[in-house]
C-alpha cells in the first residue's frame, strides 16, 4: 500500500458513509485514509471491502490493509485524497545545424590574344551536397517514481472470551414425615438426591447459621419427635410388661 504523506484528522461523516456504501453497491471499493485516532497505522491507505451492522460494535467499517481485513470505527478513517495528476512536459526537438552553401562560381571571358588556359587538375572537386542531418530523437519521458513500501502493521489483538462462571450449588436440608434429609443440586444438576441423616446432624448443620428463628423451629421439630418417641418407648414397655406377665403365668401352669 502506498503510504500518505500526513495523517488525515476527523473521520467518516454520515454523508461519507452513504457514499461508501453506494460504491461498495456498485463493486467498487473505495480507498479510506487512516487518521490519528488508529495509532501507528495514522497515514496509510486502505479499501474498505464492507460495512456491517454498527448496531453490534462500534467497529463495523471493513477494512483491506496488506493481506489483513480488519473492522475500524469510522473516526479511525476518512476519505483518502485524490492524487493531483501527473504533468509531462513535452519534448523539445533539439537545434538542426544547418550546412553553408557554396556561392556560385563566375566563369571569365577567355581573352583571345592569351593562350587558352591548361586545366588546373589539382583544382578541388565541386563541393558535395551536405548529409541531411539526422532526425532528432523523441525525448525519454522520466521513469515513473517507485510506490514506497509500507511496512506491515500488527494485528489487532482480540479479546479472550470471558471464562463460563460455574453453576450456583444448593444444598437443602428438610425435614418431612418424622424424618431429615439432605440434597445438593449445581445448577439443574442433582450432585446428591435426598437422603435421610439424624436429627443431632441436623441440629449440627443449621448451628452452622446465625439466624435465630431457624434454630428455634429446628428445636421445635426434634422436642416434638423427642416426646413422640418417648411416647412410644411407654407403649412399648407398657405392652412388652403385658406379655411378660402372661408369659409368667404360662410357665407357672406348666
Amino acid at each position: 500500500m502506498v503510504a500518505a504523506q500526513t495523517a488525515a484528522k476527523g473521520g467518516l461523516s454520515t454523508l461519507d458513509l452513504e457514499q461508501i456504501r453506494d460504491t461498495l453497491a456498485a463493486g467498487r471499493k473505495p480507498k479510506v485514509v487512516f487518521t490519528e485516532q488508529a495509532g501507528q497505522i495514522a497515514g496509510q491507505l486502505g479499501q474498505v471491502v464492507a460495512l456491517t451492522d454498527p448496531d453490534l460494535s462500534d467497529e463495523w467499517v471493513v477494512v483491506r490493509f496488506g493481506r489483513d481485513e480488519l473492522p475500524f470505527s469510522p473516526a479511525d478513517l476518512a476519505i483518502a485524497p485524490k492524487a493531483p495528476p501527473v504533468k509531462r512536459t513535452p519534448a523539445v526537438p533539439a537545434p538542426r545545424e544547418e550546412s553553408p552553401v557554396p556561392a556560385p562560381a563566375v566563369a571569365a571571358e577567355p581573352d583571345s590574344s592569351a593562350a587558352p588556359a591548361k586545366p588546373d587538375s589539382d583544382a578541388p572537386a565541386a563541393d558535395a551536397p551536405a548529409a541531411a542531418d539526422p532526425a532528432p530523437s523523441p525525448a525519454a519521458e522520466p521513469p515513473a517514481p517507485e510506490p514506497r513500501s509500507s511496512s506491515k502493521p500488527p494485528a489487532k489483538k482480540t479479546a479472550a472470551p470471558k471464562a463460563k462462571p460455574p453453576a450456583g450449588l444448593t444444598v437443602t436440608l428438610a425435614y418431612a414425615d418424622g424424618e431429615w434429609t439432605v440434597a445438593a443440586n449445581q445448577g439443574a444438576k442433582a450432585l446428591a438426591k435426598p437422603y435421610v441423616i439424624k436429627a443431632g446432624e441436623a441440629l449440627k448443620m443449621v448451628a452452622m447459621l446465625d439466624v435465630p428463628g431457624v434454630h428455634e423451629a429446628v428445636e421445635e421439630i426434634v422436642s416434638a419427635a423427642r416426646a413422640e418417641a418417648e411416647n412410644q418407648a411407654e407403649r412399648l414397655r407398657a405392652e412388652l410388661a403385658e406379655i411378660e406377665a402372661r408369659l409368667a403365668e404360662l410357665r407357672e401352669a406348666e
